[in-house]
């Protein structure tokens, strides 16, 4: 049931070309404020990684670091999603990346004024940590509102494709950086980065904001009320938990180094064409779709393309040509953002506007979730079963995942068109 909110405006005729979401200049700006954070977000945490190794020279040190984000995250998502519910979203992702600034100027200093012990690092980054699990939720729901329902899905799969640029660029950057500046310069620009991200944010229109919703019960009855909705939409259930098992299950991103140096014996250049031949995949399809969305037979096509995401993963699994590798880590990076594309248009379809900021919230602990999880799952699996066992098994869970929610979950399977989604239940 959708409400009758100015997001709900009337969709083009299944034939009718859909005007292209570049032209609508306040999701370019929301775009370009997104852009600049997220490229903070992962510069900062190349160079936080290798500064904490650099004091410590213990790989327990680095789960410390994703530890040290990942709970608090855990802790603040649902109320989170709560109060994204009912203030101004804008305002609470502005904050959350004025606090990223914020955490981003502590981290300068302490760099700049050689601090030997990484305590001080850890405790940043739970308020760093803190902050994400705001603007993770606030994201994702603002975007609905700046952009009309008829380019949403289109708008969805530009904002991942750039996204996941950013991620791949980040990095790279981040580590060139720090060769040149160390801590100091490049934790200033993760500074600048932030503060200017959350400037951008405020000149960002929100023509299909509704009002919102008056508060009803305590928090956590609003997020109870949060949590039956998606339990009463088997379209929202199936597919946040079909890419948390999924992923959970099946990913290989975590055995790329022992497969590298062991199975494909083609040492650290290697590894980074592995690690790059996924996302170039998604980039690659992402561009794709923000060019030419499609809108039918939306439901079956995610099936398909997380079948063909578990597919490609066990033909990794089971060859050792370096070719073929990297031509599967490439088919999987692109089923993936078709996955991504169908599965975050579903969900926005699929949810009231005083609803998003709870459902998404949800969204994104289980995606928190099947990432740090599904590495513990492949890193013990290798360990007890050997790395190729552990990869062939994931890739047939995969697939076993992808049969067994096509029958459970039939609604979502027949979905033809996003707008169906919101009648469906």
């Amino acid at each position: 049931m959708s409400e009758p909110s100015p997001t709900s405006s009337t969709p083009l005729p299944a034939d009718s070309p859909s005007p292209s979401v570049y032209r609508h200049t306040g999701f370019l700006a929301f775009l370009s404020a997104r852009l600049i954070a997220v490229f903070a977000t992962q510069v900062q945490a190349v160079v936080v990684a290798w500064q904490v190794y650099d004091l410590t020279r213990e790989p327990l040190a680095l789960a410390y670091v994703g530890l040290a984000q990942f709970l608090p995250m855990l802790c603040l998502l649902l109320p989170a999603g709560d109060l994204i519910d009912r203030f101004d979203r804008r305002r609470i992702l502005a904050i959350s990346w004025a606090v990223g600034a914020v955490c981003s100027g502590l981290l300068w200093w302490l760099s700049g004024h050689g601090a030997t012990g990484v305590n001080g690092i850890y405790a940043v980054l739970v308020l760093f940590g803190c902050a994400r699990a705001f603007s993770g939720p606030a994201m994702q729901s603002l975007l609905p509102q700046i952009v009309p329902r008829e380019q949403l899905a289109q708008a969805l799969a530009a904002n991942s494709m750039l996204m996941r640029a950013a991620s791949i660029g980040g990095p790279l950057l981040g580590g060139l950086l720090y060769a040149v500046g160390g801590g100091e310069l490049t934790y200033a620009l993760c500074f600048v980065c932030f503060a200017l991200g959350a400037w951008l944010l405020t000149r960002v229109a929100v023509p299909y904001a509704a009002p919102p919703a008056a508060a009803q019960g305590s928090m956590w009855q609003r997020f109870g009320a949060g949590i039956g909705f998606i339990r009463s939409r088997p379209i929202i259930l199936g597919t946040i938990s079909l890419d948390l098992f999924a992923v959970l299950l099946g990913g290989v991103v975590a055995l790329l180094p022992i497969y590298a140096h062991e199975v494909l014996h083609v040492g650290p250049a290697g590894l980074g064409a592995l690690r790059s031949a996924m996302a170039v995949g998604e980039v690659g399809a992402g561009l794709y779709l923000s060019m030419r969305p499609f809108n039918r037979r939306v439901g079956s096509t995610m099936f398909i393309a997380v079948a063909i995401f578990g597919a490609a993963n066990l033909v990794f699994a089971l060859y050792t040509l370096f070719w073929l590798s990297f031509a599967a880590l490439l088919v999987a990076g692109a089923a993936d953002m078709v996955s991504v594309y169908i599965r975050g248009a579903l969900v926005q379809f699929s949810t009231p506007d005083a609803m998003r900021g709870r459902v998404n919230a949800v969204n994104m602990l289980f995606i928190g979730s099947s990432n740090e999880l599904g590495e513990f799952r492949a890193g013990t699996s290798a360990a007890w079963l050997g790395v190729v066992p552990a990869a062939v098994l994931g890739g047939v869970c995969t697939l076993g995942v992808v049969a067994a929610w096509a029958t459970v979950f039939k609604p979502l399977r027949k979905v033809d068109k996003f707008e169906e989604a919101a009648q469906a239940r």
